[in-house]
C-alpha cells in the first residue's frame, strides 16, 4: 500500500487549508484512514481518523476547526482545516489501518504564520 498526501503549504493564522491523501495498492473495504501530525521536538499526535463506514474521531485540539472526510471509491481521505493557528504548524502524515497492517504517507508540511 502506498499513500500520497498533498495540499500542505504556508497560510496565515485564521486561514484554511485542505489536505488530500490517496491510497493505492491492495485496499480492503474495511479500514480506517486518518491524519497524524508531528511538530518539531514533539511526538506524533492524532489529528483525525475516519472509518470506511464514516465514523470520525478528532483530536481535542482540532475539534470544531477541522473536518475529516473520505471518498471510498477513490480510496482517498481529506482534511479540511479552518481557523488555523500557529500551533497547527507540523508535518501532517496520512495513515491507513487495515487488518493488522499500518501504512504511512510521506507527510506534507503545514506552516501557519502569525
Amino acid at each position: 500500500v502506498q499513500l500520497q498526501a498533498s495540499g500542505g503549504g504556508l497560510v496565515q493564522a485564521g486561514g484554511s487549508l485542505r489536505l488530500s491523501c490517496a491510497a493505492s495498492g491492495t485496499i480492503f473495504s474495511i479500514n480506517i484512514m486518518g491524519w497524524y501530525r508531528q511538530a518539531p521536538g514533539k511526538q506524533r499526535e492524532l489529528v483525525a481518523t475516519i472509518t470506511s463506514t464514516g465514523f470520525t474521531n478528532l483530536g481535542p485540539s482540532v475539534k470544531g476547526r477541522f473536518t475529516i472526510s473520505r471518498d471510498n471509491a477513490k480510496n482517498a481521505v481529506y482534511l479540511q482545516m479552518n481557523s488555523l493557528q500557529t500551533e497547527d504548524t507540523a508535518v501532517y502524515h496520512c495513515r491507513l489501518l487495515q487488518s493488522d497492517t499500518v501504512a504511512w504517507g510521506q507527510g506534507t508540511q503545514v506552516t501557519v504564520s502569525s
